[in-house]
């Protein structure tokens, strides 16, 4: 079964407790967290301190997706302050299988995450060690973009990949996730789908989160 995870970039920040209450009383049992540096991307979000506040307050998976230069310097503290699943971006890992091992050795979910731009292959050497992949489908950095189709394409590349292995990591799927694309992203295989400006865009944020998970057959 699929599952959705609102992105709190897209969420009122004034009210941030009411958009996470609404969005897991709706059904969404992940919050997807961007943190961003402003050099891997040109932002800066939000750090282990937000993190920290949520954990006191949620039962949700906290899944914290890095999109940071040196991930391997932030780990430990987003780990301590309760992240449930932390993902670092392949183009930013010199030692992804040291990174890895560190995130687990915290008793959290390691992630890896690629680009649009990242060929699939990519993954061969670290497939065998990660608990999920974070298809990136759009580039990171800013919501709100446009789906890049091409990304159905790479969830089959990535399912060929998995299945050479062992080791079945899930499969999340970050950027542009919608009604129109969100059954296909399911049937294509994705596990989690990330939804920020459909989902707190939306006038009924709630409404938007049932009708999500409705499209992808959950």
């Amino acid at each position: 079964m699929i599952q959705l995870a609102p992105s709190l970039l897209s969420a009122d920040f004034w009210n941030l407790e009411n958009a996470i209450n609404t969005v897991t009383g709706a059904g969404a049992n992940v919050l997807h967290i961007d943190v961003m540096d402003g050099h891997f991307v040109p932002n800066i979000t939000m750090g282990p301190l937000v993190v920290k506040a949520l954990r006191k307050r949620t039962e949700a998976i906290l899944d914290v997706h890095l999109m940071v230069t040196q991930p391997e310097r932030v780990i430990e503290s987003f780990a301590k302050a309760g992240a449930d699943w932390i993902s670092f971006h392949l183009e930013a890992a010199t030692h992804p299988h040291r990174i890895c091992q560190q995130i687990q050795n915290m008793g959290v979910k390691a992630g890896i995450t690629i680009n649009p731009g990242t060929p699939v292959h990519a993954l061969a050497e670290t497939i065998h060690q990660v608990d999920f992949v974070l298809l990136m489908s759009v580039n990171p950095g800013f919501g709100g973009q446009k789906f890049i189709t091409r990304t159905y394409e790479r969830i089959e590349q990535l399912r060929k990949l998995i299945e050479t292995t062992d080791h079945k990591p899930f499969i999340e799927i970050d950027g542009g996730v919608c009604m129109e694309n969100i059954r296909q992203l399911a049937e294509q295989g994705a596990d989690v789908c990330v939804a920020g400006s459909s989902v707190f865009g939306n006038e009924n944020p709630a409404q938007a989160v049932k009708s999500l998970l409705i499209q992808a057959g959950a």
